[in-house]
């Protein structure tokens, strides 16, 4: 379920996913399956992901984020594991940057964008 990293010369590109284990493969892509249908972290990082890369990247994406939450759980008998629900990456959203790339974004496509702070 890691990223391989193929390298020549000074170059290096991203290759497909390694094959690994087929049980526990077949195992995590179920339970991503199932973990991007549900309202929580997890479903919710299959959707941001699936916009832009597909469905079967983002599945194995979560299985690997699956993969990578069972490790540290087995790892650290005194580890729990703590949802961080659906909205963690809106909660921790830098607004002063999304302001920047969204400006930048309508500059490209040849608009004048003024901004004003909104009075409270």
């Amino acid at each position: 379920m890691c990223p391989r990293t193929i390298q020549s010369g000074a170059k290096n590109s991203t290759g497909p996913a390694g094959q690994g284990n087929p049980w526990l493969k077949g195992a995590l892509g179920e339970a991503a399956n199932a973990a991007a249908r549900t309202d929580t972290f997890l479903g919710n990082h299959y959707r941001r992901i699936v916009k832009r890369r597909g469905h079967a990247k983002a599945l194995v994406a979560v299985a690997r984020s699956i993969l990578v939450i069972a490790w540290h759980l087995i790892n650290d008998p005194n580890a729990s594991y703590q949802e961080l629900g659906a909205d963690w990456h809106r909660r921790h959203l830098d607004p002063a940057r999304k302001t920047r790339d969204l400006v930048r974004q309508l500059q490209a496509l040849g608009h004048q964008v003024v901004i004003t702070p909104a009075s409270a």
